[in-house]
Parts: structure tokens; sequence; C-alpha cells
């Protein structure tokens, strides 16, 4: 069974809006390496649309810089599934998933394999509701944003947490991973 991952960046005020969080070197190495443990990603409509737009290949010569390359490589090689009822199709290595979501992702963590890694807001919100979450990261980075959105805004019931692994970067910012408490 293939475990479902879910990473975020988030600030300390709790704002989880990737434009209020700087990006360098060694936090895009660790994404490339969270990424690598995983056979496919799990989107939402607004983060697959949005890493598409950042991230699809290839990109204008001076779009970003070189070492932000190993990211956009290892997420434009990875299986995609986006869950959405308004999209109409995808590409990008994608495909729609419009069944029950619950149904759905347990057929895709039921598969063989390293693992599947989600990112968002809201689909995370969503799996976290059904229980399907076997572990979560959050990198937390020494800002405060002023504003939102904020994680798991409107979460039914409280989610216990045990810290199983952390790492400190340069920068300031701390990975913590944690698994739910069953």
């Amino acid at each position: 069974m293939r475990p479902l991952r879910y990473s975020i960046n988030v600030t300390l005020d709790g704002c989880c809006d990737h434009r209020a969080i700087p990006a360098d070197e060694e936090l895009h190495r660790h994404a490339v390496e969270s990424l690598a443990q995983a056979d496919a990603l799990l989107f939402g409509r607004v983060t697959y649309e949005m890493m598409e737009s950042a991230w699809r290949l290839p990109a204008p010569t001076g779009a970003r810089p070189d070492w932000m390359e190993g990211f956009a490589h290892t997420i434009n090689a990875a299986r995609k599934y986006v869950v959405s009822s308004t999209l109409e199709q995808v590409d990008w290595n994608a495909e729609l998933v419009r069944e029950d979501l619950g149904k759905a992702v347990q057929q895709l963590k039921a598969e063989q394999g390293k693992g599947l890694f989600v990112g968002g807001v809201m689909l995370p919100l969503a799996l976290t509701e059904l229980g399907l979450i076997d572990e979560y990261e959050f990198v937390v980075h020494p800002r405060l944003a002023g504003h939102g959105p904020t994680l798991f805004a409107g979460l039914s019931k409280r989610v216990d947490l045990k810290l199983v692994s952390r790492l400190e970067f340069g920068s300031g910012a701390v990975a913590m991973r944690y698994e739910p408490r069953r």
C-alpha cells in the first residue's frame, strides 16, 4: 500500500500563500527529494493549474534560476492525478479524478509503489476529513505574512499528530514531518 504524504510551506503566522514564502536553492532541493519519494502527485484544480503554469517545460530562457531546474524537471516527469469536477481535460502527464474522492484515493493508495504526494490547501482538507493522509510535512518559514489563506480552515474534528522528524535549513525554515496518531 502506498502512503499518501502531504507537504506545504507555511509562515510562522500560518499563511500558506506561495507568494509569501521565500524560495531558495536548499528548499528546492528538499522539495525535489520529497517528490522523489512518490510515484504520483495528487492535486486539486487550483494547485494543478498553478503548478502547471509555473513549472511546465520548456520555460523561457532566464525565466528562473538554474537551481530551480531540478524541481521543474522532477514535477514535469511526475504522474499526476487531478481532482476536479470543473476541468474538461488535463494533460501534462495527468489524469482527471471525478469519482468519489475517498474511493478514488483509496484505490490509488492500494497500488504498489513508493507513495503519493499531495499539495495544496482544499484537497488536503478533504483528505484529512476522510482520514487518508499518512504523513504531514509543514515547512515553517521564519516570516510573518499578516494574511491568509491558512491551513485546515473548517476542519470538523481535531487531528492529533506525532512528530517523526525535523530538518532545519540555513534560511531558518524548519521542515517538520508528522504522522496521525491513530
